[in-house]
């Protein structure tokens, strides 16, 4: 449970860094709040498409996979945005980082399942929260300090690292399945 709280607290770390700042990236490239409104729909909705299968996927291959796809898929993904000039791009970016982003959240319930008894779940999913949280809000004040200080492209290229490194705290994860069938 241990490396679900760090990875997880890391990952949401990196993508907390840069997600309210969206509105200003899509008034760079000559957005307003009608492309931010579209934008942050086509995340949800393409999020939405996935969490329909993923679950049954992960019942099948494992949740880590899919929290190391998410992780990895979003580093290389936010890569991308210092580079976007046009709106079409930041939807396109968007459709793909909801769906990475549903392969996460599933994942990470069922993880969290996988690894709570009935009686103390309440208590130990409010705990990761409580971290994860945490976490989410320190990267929001940390963001904001760091656009003041230097680019807004710098904080896609340091959320990308951070969303790096947490994938390699997903890998310490030890699925439930994989402690019964002796797999390390």
């Amino acid at each position: 449970m241990r490396w679900i709280v760090i990875s997880q607290s890391i990952a949401i770390l990196g993508s907390s860094l840069v997600f309210p700042f969206y509105l200003i990236f899509i008034k760079e490239v000559g957005g307003g709040f009608l492309q931010y409104g579209i934008s942050y729909g086509l995340f949800m909705m393409s999020s939405a498409l996935v969490h329909l299968f993923i679950g049954k996927l992960s019942d099948r291959v494992g949740r880590t996979l899919f929290l190391l796809v998410n992780s990895w898929g979003m580093s290389i993904l936010l890569l991308f945005f210092p580079i976007i000039t046009m709106v079409w791009q930041v939807y396109t970016l968007q459709i793909l980082l909801g769906m990475v982003g549903a392969m996460q959240k599933t994942s990470e319930k069922a993880l969290l399942a996988d690894f709570t008894e009935g009686v103390n779940r309440g208590s130990v999913i409010g705990r990761y929260h409580f971290w994860t949280s945490v976490f989410s809000g320190a990267a929001v004040m940390l963001g904001g300090l760091m656009i003041d200080l230097f680019t807004l492209d710098i904080i896609f290229y340091i959320s990308s690292f951070v969303l790096f490194v947490s994938g390699f705290f997903i890998l310490k994860i030890k699925e439930k399945g994989d402690l019964i069938n002796g797999k390390s």
